[in-house]
Parts: structure tokens; sequence; C-alpha cells
């Protein structure tokens, strides 16, 4: 049910779970989150499913079998991400040398491949949509070569902008690819809101209101997000389904909005 995909989860030293595959109607994406003070290490190692960890803020040294990334961001909103891909089983250590926080998404794929690392060079960046359904999009492990399954980025909303606008859904109810979602939020400044909206054709419908370090499960139906007057919006994206591609199908009710000068 789309009233049941909200995750609120205060945030504490080490690695902890925002939502997990299996439970609440997920199928394909768990999500968790890895906060660590400086001096402070964490290993991190899943059989099965391949993760992509992006780095939110701080500095830290990140190792693995396959090679070995020193990694700084400031915030989401001043620095674009760095990130790192880790196949299926494959160890990786974590340590800290400033206040670290990064969100890490898995999914079942399958076995073999190398850890890879994309720095803020190497994000793809995009500008979408119009007027004040204008945000940016950046790609960051979408079109690669080393995930199987995941695609990840993030969307900056500009204070009063919409975003996923028209609204879209990649449900395959309409013959688009099927894909499951999980948006993580942040907002600027930190005591600020905004909303994610999801409903489905046949009248199904709930609203959010989402807050820094929030997590919203996208299971099915369109699912369109607006910032408030006064406060940038930013959501880290997760997608795994069927096919490793991006497809959406926009609601036809709104899709005249293309046409606006």
């Amino acid at each position: 049910m789309l009233n049941d995909t909200l995750y609120r989860v205060r945030r504490i030293e080490g690695l902890q779970q925002l939502q997990k595959r299996g439970e609440r109607g997920a199928r394909e994406i768990t999500s968790l989150r890895l906060r660590l003070a400086p001096g402070n290490a964490h290993k991190y190692q899943t059989a099965g499913e391949e993760t992509i960890l992006v780095l939110q803020e701080g500095k830290g040294t990140f190792t693995t079998a396959d090679g070995s990334w020193t990694l700084s961001r400031a915030n989401v909103f001043d620095e674009r991400a760095s990130a790192v891909y880790l196949p299926p089983g494959t160890a990786l250590t974590v340590a800290a040398e400033s206040t670290l926080e990064a969100v890490l998404f898995s999914t079942p794929a399958p076995a073999g491949g190398h850890a890879a690392a994309i720095t803020a060079s190497g994000v793809d960046v995009n500008a979408r949509g119009k007027a004040n359904f204008s945000r940016e999009v950046h790609n960051i492990f979408v079109t690669d070569s080393h995930a199987k399954r995941l695609m990840v980025g993030e969307t900056f909303n500009p204070p009063g902008n919409w975003s996923s606008y028209p609204p879209h859904k990649h449900d395959g109810k309409d013959g688009e690819v099927v894909l499951e979602e999980v948006y993580y939020y942040r907002v600027s400044p930190q005591h600020g809101f905004g909303q994610q909206m999801l409903y489905t054709a046949d009248g199904e419908c709930h609203t959010h209101t989402v807050r820094d370090g929030d997590a919203v499960l996208l299971p099915y139906g369109y699912h369109p997000v607006a910032a408030p007057p006064g406060y940038k919006l930013y959501y880290l994206w997760a997608l795994a389904g069927t096919e490793r591609k991006i497809g959406l199908h926009e609601d036809p009710a709104h899709t005249w909005i293309h046409e606006l000068k």
C-alpha cells in the first residue's frame, strides 16, 4: 500500500537499515545508511547482492580487493557525488578521516565483475524540465558497464520546483519496463521539508511530508515531488527491476505541460 512507504530512521553511528527487500512491499531494493566518526572504520559485505554506495558528506578511504579510493564530499548540495560499486560478496572497508555519511543500495545480482569508483568528474549532469518543474539530474551508475541491475543517481529541486514531473511511473502496467525505486531525501536548510505524492490511475493516492534523512519506497504508481519555497530538495534514487534500462510512462492527463514555453 502506498501509505506505508515512508521510512524515517534516526541517524546513529555505524550501519543502519532504512528499508529492506521483502518487507512492506519492497521486492528488489534494500537501503542502508552508514555514519562514521573521524578515525572509525566499518567493514561491509553482502553475499548474492550488488551494492552501490554514494557518499553524502565527509572524507574517507574505501578499500576492496580490487582497489582503494580516498573520496570526499562537503555535502550533497555543494559538491557532485563520489560513489563505489561492489559486486556481490565483495568486502569493503570504509575508514573515516572526518565525520562521514554514505547511503548504500543493494539488490540481488549475478556474481562476477570488479569493484569500481566514480568521482565528481565522472557524474553525468542533465538539465530536465522547464519553468517551475526544472531540475538537475545527476546519473552516477546508470549507463556504466559495472553494475548488472542497479541504477543510481541524484535529483536536485530548486526551492518551489517540482520533479518527477510530469508524473511518471515504471510499474509495467502500460507496457513500460518494470522498475522498483527508492528515494533518499536531503533538505537545505535542514529543518525544511518536501512533498512526495504517490498515486495510481485507479484512485489510490497518498502524500508523504518528507524531511532530511527520510527514505521513500516507490513500489508502483506515479510519484511526483515538490520542494516548498525557500528549501532546496535533493533525493538520491535507486532503481532495479526486469531490465537495467530506465523506462517510464507519463500520466497522459499531464503530458500537455511539455508544450509550455
